[in-house]
């Protein structure tokens, strides 16, 4: 089985059968011993990088939340949120991100079985985009906790001056 490319994607079209049949989850990992293994390694993390700009360029919702995503990073720096806030504002912001990927793979897979409309499919297609809103949902209320303790002084200052 070769990889074919999405629509939008013209990015390869090697194969993901360069990699070694996958192990039980608790044998140790083993480090790659032949030149080819390497390149099997190395490639996996190509292929990673054209499934993240794949949902980039083709994932409106992936765009905007990475386009927010950085908005709170830098919020953040000017702020000078601790390490700890930072780190919650960084995970939260990275899980909408995931959660969205995994919404364009369950609406990928669902398209590839069928076009037609099935109540499983729109069950699925809304399974996966639910659980992607809970997760935006999620990373607004981390965002509100760590940021309104730093805004609020500042909102009340610009208040009292005015």
């Amino acid at each position: 089985m070769s990889y074919q490319s999405l629509p939008g994607d013209s990015s390869h079209s090697g194969s993901h059968h360069d990699a070694p049949a996958p192990r039980g989850p608790s044998a140790p990992p083993i480090p790659p011993t032949s030149r080819g293994e390497l390149v099997a390694f190395l490639n996996s993390f190509v292929y990673a990088w054209h499934g993240l700009m794949y949902a980039v360029r083709t994932q409106r919702n992936a765009r905007v939340h990475g386009f927010l995503a950085t908005i709170a990073i830098i919020l953040g720096v000017l702020l000078r949120i601790s390490a700890v806030e930072g780190a919650m504002v960084f995970i939260a912001s990275t899980l909408v991100f995931i959660a969205e990927m995994f919404n364009t793979v369950a609406e990928a897979c669902v398209d590839l079985v069928t076009r037609e409309y099935n109540p499983l499919a729109r069950i699925a297609k809304d399974v996966a985009v639910g659980a992607g809103l809970l997760n935006a949902v999620l990373s607004v209320v981390i965002g509100a906790l760590v940021f309104i303790p730093h805004l609020w002084p500042l909102a009340q200052r610009l208040l009292l001056r005015l």
